[in-house]
């Protein structure tokens, strides 16, 4: 079993978590800016709208948001933080 979590997966895992508690998704991003936009999956592309539209994730570097690569230890803590105060928990 692998410990990595794909940065996609990340932001779907979030999004159903507000989906399921009855909160406001229907913020929606940008993405034609992204040149690796085609390597979201179509089940997280919805998920990954709504990431970059609530300033969750701004992409790499290099306009890319790299869906299908590992995010690090820090990049789970900027997303989750930056989740937390979004949703008015902290």
């Amino acid at each position: 079993m692998t410990r990595e979590q794909l940065r996609e997966q990340l932001v779907v895992l979030l999004y159903r978590y507000v989906q399921h508690n009855n909160r406001d998704i229907t913020v929606t991003g940008d993405l034609s800016g992204f040149t690796d936009k085609d390597k979201i999956y179509d089940w997280a592309n919805g998920s990954m709208k709504w990431a970059v539209g609530k300033g969750l994730i701004s992409g790499i570097g290099n306009e890319m948001l790299d869906p299908s690569g590992t995010a690090t230890r820090a990049e789970i803590a900027a997303i989750l933080m930056r989740f937390l105060i979004g949703q008015d928990f902290i």
